[in-house]
């Protein structure tokens, strides 16, 4: 039986060093670049929420490390920066010993805290229209 973790340091405590390592560095830039946000278990993953809305998670399985980005849009934003790493639909896979450069995840994370917010401004002025 797997125990679900339910803190971020829990979920770490069970991966191998260089993963841990490599998620707790992602974890470190993430805390800097939006400190506000909390951490989280979301989808049984490290996640971060920001402003009650979630930012970004991160992981890792027997093969590989990743950074969750939830959009696809800010992938698609970054995709030439992003062309040494397997992407998918908002997703960026990543071994230990290749992490996604710090500079490239302080964007990718002022990226989703932007597109975060836009969407929340969109919502609040749709709602406003509904009145």
């Amino acid at each position: 039986m797997t125990v679900k973790s339910t803190t971020i340091d829990e979920y770490l405590t069970t991966l191998p060093d260089d993963q841990r390592t490599a998620l707790q560095d992602l974890r470190d830039i993430i805390r800097a670049v939006a400190p506000k946000a909390e951490e989280c278990i979301s989808y049984q993953i490290p996640a971060f929420r920001l402003d009650g809305r979630l930012l970004v998670g991160i992981g890792a399985t027997q093969n590989h490390c990743a950074l969750y980005l939830m959009s696809s849009s800010t992938l698609e934003a970054c995709k030439e920066e992003l062309r040494d790493y397997q992407t998918g639909k908002g997703t960026i896979r990543f071994q230990p010993d290749h992490p996604i450069p710090t500079s490239l995840v302080r964007t990718l994370i002022k990226a989703r805290i932007r597109e975060n917010s836009t969407q929340k401004s969109v919502r609040k002025k749709d709602a406003k229209r509904q009145r």
